[in-house]
């Protein structure tokens, strides 16, 4: 397969990046990130799109695949993969892009998504010293962030979807016209995951304090109808729908069963004989470095330890300095940040998959883990950058 086969693929080419360069200056205003900042992180993530291109091209992937099947005709528009493959056959056949322009094209979803990321790190990183801000720089700049997130497939609208997201909760008053995209991009691809944001989305409506009680009602109530809506459809999608007709034992011998599917290839691992805690330790934080088999496995296993010692050192800030002011949406996003890493880590046995997958909550986590590092300094009011206003406490 060939990268570009006519002069239009190669200016198509040319024109998504000069694009994607556009996009990213606007969007640098309203998520308040310095020009250079912004171009260092499109410039950044870029280089991971074609190192991963190359990649596919040479070892294989599902991205190739998604870009052969696009061809086929009688497409329909379905979710999951099969909207992956709608959206690509779009940009084939409408379009006439090549293989490395729809590459550019997934790239600006990750891009979004990381631009947003590194937004919202900024806030949690306010009144900070720069030894915590050099550490949300990190998490921006994790090579695992950008090369998953920058290829064609699930992960990088996955990823625009979570980084909108975060970036919505900042301030949920002003930010329900993203929140509301951000569920409907992670939907076509990931079902289930729009089924947990919405259903713990609603949860966080429902305990907030500093709204008055109907508008608490009304919001949450809205939550909660879209959230039994979304959870029936995304537990079948996501291979649980039957287990609620199931007793215990039968439901815990399916998801074993589940698993089980998942352990092949190099990144399978037995984790259905592990105990609850030590699933949850496998799916976020391994593999480690001793455990690493491959080079792509050695720089996630090394990601991984940066994750644990952050991890540690907010649990400390936790112990150590309790009083604080809560600005941020906390609730929903302990809520999003507990049920996923759940579901994920009870449905999911292969590290290939979880190295990948993970990321549809671990921005979540990076936020709240760096929020709580280092001394708190008493703060009256925090302007969220794309609106001026105060933050929502949640």
């Amino acid at each position: 397969m060939e990268l570009v086969s006519s002069a239009w693929h190669v200016i198509s080419s040319a024109i998504v990046f000069v694009m994607g360069a556009f996009i990213v200056s606007a969007l640098r205003a309203p998520f308040n990130i310095k020009q250079n900042r912004a171009f260092l992180i499109y410039l950044w993530h870029t280089l991971f799109c074609v190192a991963y291109m190359i990649y596919s091209l040479e070892y294989g992937a599902d991205s190739v695949s998604y870009y052969l099947k696009s061809f086929q005709s009688g497409i329909e528009f379905k979710l999951g993969t099969a909207g992956v493959i709608f959206l690509t056959s779009f940009l084939t056949l409408f379009v006439d892009l090549s293989y490395f322009g729809v590459f550019l094209i997934f790239n600006i979803f990750g891009v979004i998504g990381l631009l947003a990321f590194d937004a919202s790190l900024k806030v949690a990183t306010l009144n900070k010293s720069k030894y915590i801000k050099y550490i949300a720089t990190l998490f921006v700049f994790l090579p695992s962030v950008s090369f998953w997130t920058s290829a064609i497939g699930k992960d990088s609208l996955a990823f625009m979807a979570v980084g909108l997201a975060l970036w919505a909760a900042l301030n949920l008053r002003r930010g329900w016209g993203i929140m509301v995209i951000a569920v409907l991009i992670i939907l076509l691809v990931r079902p289930h995951m729009a089924g947990i944001m919405v259903l713990t989305l609603s949860g966080a409506l429902i305990l907030q304090r500093n709204l008055a009680l109907s508008h608490r009602l009304l919001m949450g109530g809205a939550a909660v109808i879209t959230a039994f809506a979304l959870i029936p459809f995304a537990l079948n999608y996501a291979g649980l729908g039957i287990v609620a007709e199931m007793d215990i034992n039968t439901a815990s011998t399916y998801i074993q069963n589940r698993q089980g599917h998942n352990q092949s290839g190099g990144g399978g691992i037995d984790i259905s004989l592990m105990s609850f805690p030590m699933q949850l330790f496998t799916y976020l934080f391994r593999p480690l470095p001793f455990e690493a088999h491959s080079i792509f496995a050695l720089i996630s296993s090394i990601e991984n330890v940066f994750l644990i010692l952050v991890f540690l050192s907010a649990i400390r800030g936790m112990l150590l300095h309790k009083r604080r002011n809560v600005v941020e949406s906390r609730i929903y996003m302990w809520l999003y940040v507990s049920m996923s890493w759940v579901v994920l880590a009870l449905t999911t046995a292969n590290l290939g998959i979880s190295v990948r997958q993970k990321w549809m909550f671990v921005p979540f986590l990076a936020f709240l883990l760096i929020s709580h590092m280092g001394r708190y300094k008493r703060l009256k009011v925090i302007d969220h950058p794309s609106t001026q206003s105060s933050v929502s406490k949640l």
